[in-house]
């Protein structure tokens, strides 16, 4: 059966009572090649505990766009040491300081959406679609939650994108409190700090999702 046969709509209602890694097993269960993904921001560590606890062979990407704030690095190199997930890490082929030398900085999506959609392209989308060209996902797993973004809103536990990947969400109908119980249950480290330059603003996407 091909990916775009499945009946989304009663596999999200079967899906909305399981428990995430019910969820990530049951993603497994499918046959396909599957990949999960991170980007080290506050409370990571409760997906990648999930991953790594359902099955610690998922690999996991981070696209590192060079422009992560230390403590994020920090929190990042000690969550792989805790965990040991099955890391993936991509760089853009520019260095942050090449870019900014040549683009001036980090773009504002507002001052010029031009700029600032060539250098999102340069530091997320190009990496992470190199990582789609070396793992061949068919199954998506990551992070993602409803009440985080107006474009989330519109998805569900499992959704399709336009690459005809199958997008599973396992803690979609989490909410804030939930994450941080199950970090402070599990005695997971965070950082304190973090800063996506593609995003800029919270409930921006960074484009991994609305992109194909």
């Amino acid at each position: 059966m091909s990916i775009r046969d499945l009946d989304l709509a009663a596999l999200n209602q079967e899906l909305t009572d399981k428990s995430p890694i019910e969820i990530i097993r049951w993603a497994m269960s499918l046959g396909r090649s599957v990949i999960s993904t991170t980007s080290f921001a506050q409370n990571s560590a409760a997906m990648l505990k999930m991953i790594t606890d359902a099955d610690a062979e998922i690999p996991v990407i981070w696209v590192d766009s060079g422009y992560n704030v230390p403590d994020t690095y920090r929190a990042a190199e000690n969550i792989m040491t805790l965990l040991k997930p099955n890391m993936k890490i991509y760089i853009p082929q520019w260095t942050a300081e090449r870019r900014n030398a040549i683009m001036g900085g980090i773009p504002h999506p507002d001052d010029d959406p031009d700029v600032h959609e060539e250098f999102t392209r340069q530091v997320k989308l190009e990496p992470f679609q190199k990582a789609l060209n070396d793992l061949k996902p068919e199954v998506w797993i990551s992070g993602i939650r409803r009440e985080e973004t107006d474009f989330r809103k519109t998805l569900d536990i499992l959704s399709i994108d336009n690459r005809g990947i199958l997008k599973v969400a396992p803690i979609f109908y989490w909410s804030d409190q939930d994450i941080q119980d199950f970090m402070d249950e599990n005695e997971l480290p965070t950082c304190r700090h973090y800063f996506d330059p593609t995003k800029v603003e919270n409930n921006r996407e960074c484009g991994l999702h609305t992109s194909a």
